[in-house]
C-alpha cells in the first residue's frame, strides 16, 4: 500500500502534551473543562495604523475539530497600552467558525504608528496569552529596524532552541521564510515524532499545525512581536511545483485538493492580512510590508506558479533536459511584473525580498563541470538573470534578499545575472539556516570549502542551526548569524558566528565579524 493511500484517524490519539497559560482563566461564565488557548497567540504584517492579531481555540488538539463542539463559537480580543489591560485601546467580539478551524484574524486598525501594544483574547470562563504587536512607522519616517529571519522547524529533527533565544532579543519583526511544518509520517529515533501517517487532508494539516504550534519556544516567539510569513514547499509537499507532486504517480486533479487542504490550514493557522479566495487551492499570498521610508518587504511565492523542476529534480550537471529552456518560470509572469513594477515605483531606502529558495547560483562541482540544484534559482537560469537585470535596472546597491530553505547559512554576493562572470555586483543575499531542520549541522557543510573557488560570489557557508539577525539603518545594514551548537539536546548556548555590513548604494558586503 502506498502512503498516500493512508488517513490519519486522529481521534484515535490523545493530546501530545499540553502547556498551558499563566493567565487563561478569568472569573466568566461557560466555563472550559481545557485551556481553549493551546495553540497560543500571534500577530503580523502590521501596518502604521493596524496590525492583525490570531489565535485558533482547540481545547483538544488532536481530537475532531480540536475538541469543539462543531458550533460557532464567540471569541472577545482586547489591544491596551499596558500589560495589565488598564488603558484598553480597542476591543470587540467576533465569531470562531468550525469551517475555518476555530481560527480567528482580527486586523485591529485605528492604532498610533510606531509603538508597541497588548493583546489577548476571551471566551467563556479562557482568556489567551498575552502577545505584544507593534504598528510600523509612519510613512516617511526612517525609524531604525530590528527583525530576524528563520525558516525550516522540523519538529522530529530537533528541538527549537533558537526561538528560546530569539525571545531574548530586542525585535520589532520576525520574518519567517517557510517550511513551518513538515508533512512527513512520523519516524521513530527522531529527537520527536510527528503525529500519525503523511498529511494530506484538511484535517491532517491542520492536526500538524497544532503538533508545531503547542511547542513552548515557538509560542513564546509568535507572543514576542509581530511576524510576516511565507510559505515554501513542507506546507504542502516536498518540492512541488505548481500541481506537481514530488511522486509522479498522484495526479494533477489530486495534487489540487491536496493543494486547497494545505493552503487552507495554512492560512488558518498563520496571523496573514492575505485575502480568503473563491479556491483555496488558489490562494495568493505575495505582498508588500513597508517599514515607513527605510525598508519595504516583498514577500514572495516560489513555489505555486512554477515551471516543474528540470532534468530530474536532483543536483545535476549543466546544461541537461530544459534547464535552459527560456520560457520557464520561477514566480510566474504576474507576479514577477508585481514584483518589478514595486521595485520601480518603491522609494523606500532599502528593498527587501523575503523568498525561499538561494538566488545566487552554487556550483558544487571542483573544476570545469557545472553541477548545480534544480529546485534552487540556478535550476531556472533564464528567469533567475532576467529579475536581477530587473533589480540591476530598478534598485541596484539597495536590493537585500533574504532567503530560506536549504538549512545552513549563507552570505552571497548578487550579480546582474550570472551567464558571464563580469556582471556588476547590484546586491546581496543573506541566507538562512533552519531553526531545526538537518539536525545538529556542523560549521561548514561538506565539500563547500573545496567548492569556493569555483563560486567567487560565494563570501562565508555555516550549517549550525539558529537564525539571522539583522539592523536596518538608513545607509548601513548589518547582519548578525546567530547560531545554536546542537538541537538534539535542550539548553544550548547561542553565538554569533559571523557578522556583515552593507552601506546603501555601494553593492558588496563586508565581513566585520
Amino acid at each position: 500500500m502506498d502512503r498516500r493511500s493512508f488517513l490519519t484517524d486522529l481521534s484515535r490519539y490523545a493530546v501530545l502534551f499540553s502547556v498551558a497559560p499563566d493567565r487563561w482563566r478569568l472569573p466568566l461564565r461557560t466555563p472550559w473543562a481545557d485551556d481553549p488557548f493551546t495553540l497560543g497567540v500571534a500577530s503580523g504584517d502590521p501596518l502604521s495604523d493596524r496590525c492583525v492579531i490570531w489565535t485558533r481555540l482547540a481545547p483538544a488538539p488532536f481530537e475532531a475539530m480540536g475538541g469543539m463542539s462543531g458550533n460557532r463559537t464567540t471569541i472577545g480580543w482586547e489591544v491596551a497600552h499596558d500589560e495589565a489591560f488598564g488603558r484598553i485601546v480597542r476591543s470587540g467580539r467576533t465569531i470562531a467558525a468550525p469551517e475555518l478551524g476555530y481560527s480567528v484574524h482580527i486586523d485591529v486598525e485605528g492604532l498610533d504608528p510606531d509603538r508597541w501594544y497588548f493583546y489577548r483574547f476571551t471566551t467563556g470562563d479562557g482568556a489567551s496569552p498575552i502577545g505584544r504587536l507593534r504598528t510600523t512607522p509612519a510613512p516617511g519616517a526612517d525609524t531604525p529596524l530590528d527583525f530576524a529571519v528563520c525558516s525550516c522547524q522540523n519538529y522530529e529533527q530537533g528541538l527549537f532552541t533558537a526561538y528560546e533565544h530569539l525571545v531574548g532579543e530586542s525585535l520589532d519583526l520576525v520574518t519567517h521564510l517557510g517550511d513551518y511544518i513538515y508533512e512527513y509520517a512520523g519516524a521513530d529515533g527522531r529527537v520527536r515524532k510527528h503525529r500519525g501517517f503523511e498529511i494530506v487532508t484538511l484535517d491532517d494539516y491542520r492536526a500538524r499545525y497544532a503538533q508545531y504550534k503547542m511547542d513552548p519556544a515557538l509560542k513564546a516567539a509568535h507572543a514576542h512581536c509581530p511576524w510576516v510569513v511565507t510559505w515554501d514547499d513542507h506546507e504542502v509537499d516536498n518540492n512541488y511545483a505548481g500541481l506537481v507532486g514530488e511522486n509522479t504517480f498522484e495526479s494533477v486533479e489530486q495534487m489540487r485538493r491536496r493543494r486547497e487542504a494545505a493552503y487552507q490550514a495554512w492560512w488558518e493557522n498563520q496571523p496573514v492580512r492575505v485575502p480568503r479566495p473563491e479556491a483555496w487551492a488558489d490562494l495568493t499570498i505575495r505582498r508588500t510590508t513597508g517599514w515607513g521610508s527605510l525598508a519595504t518587504f516583498h514577500t514572495l511565492d516560489t513555489r505555486q506558479y512554477r515551471s516543474d523542476q528540470a532534468c530530474g529534480d536532483g543536483s545535476d550537471p549543466v546544461p541537461c533536459g530544459a534547464w535552459d529552456d527560456p520560457s520557464r518560470t520561477l514566480l510566474g509572469h504576474e507576479q514577477e511584473q508585481w514584483l518589478l513594477n514595486g521595485l520601480q515605483s518603491d522609494s523606500a531606502r532599502w528593498q527587501v525580498l523575503a523568498q525561499q529558495i538561494m538566488m545566487a547560483p552554487y556550483d558544487r562541482a571542483v573544476g570545469d563541470e557545472v553541477v548545480t540544484s534544480m529546485d534552487q534559482w540556478s535550476g531556472y537560469p533564464h528567469a533567475r538573470d532576467h529579475l536581477l537585470r530587473g533589480i540591476a535596472d530598478r534598485a541596484p546597491g539597495r536590493t537585500i534578499v533574504l532567503t530560506g530553505d536549504i538549512h545552513s547559512n549563507w552570505v552571497n554576493d548578487l550579480q546582474a545575472g550570472y551567464d558571464r562572470p563580469d556582471r556588476p555586483v547590484i546586491g546581496t543575499e543573506f541566507v538562512g539556516t533552519s531553526i531545526s531542520s538537518g539536525g545538529d549541522g556542523q560549521e561548514m557543510g561538506g565539500g563547500v570549502e573545496q567548492a569556493m573557488s569555483d563560486n567567487p560570489h560565494l563570501h562565508w557557508q555555516n550549517s549550525r542551526r539558529g537564525y539571522v539577525r539583522c539592523r536596518v539603518e538608513p545607509e548601513v545594514w548589518t547582519t548578525d548569524y546567530r547560531t545554536v551548537d546542537q538541537v538534539s539536546r535542550p539548553g544550548a548556548a547561542i553565538k554569533t558566528a559571523s557578522s556583515w555590513r552593507v552601506e546603501r548604494e555601494r553593492p558588496g558586503v563586508e565581513r566585520t565579524g
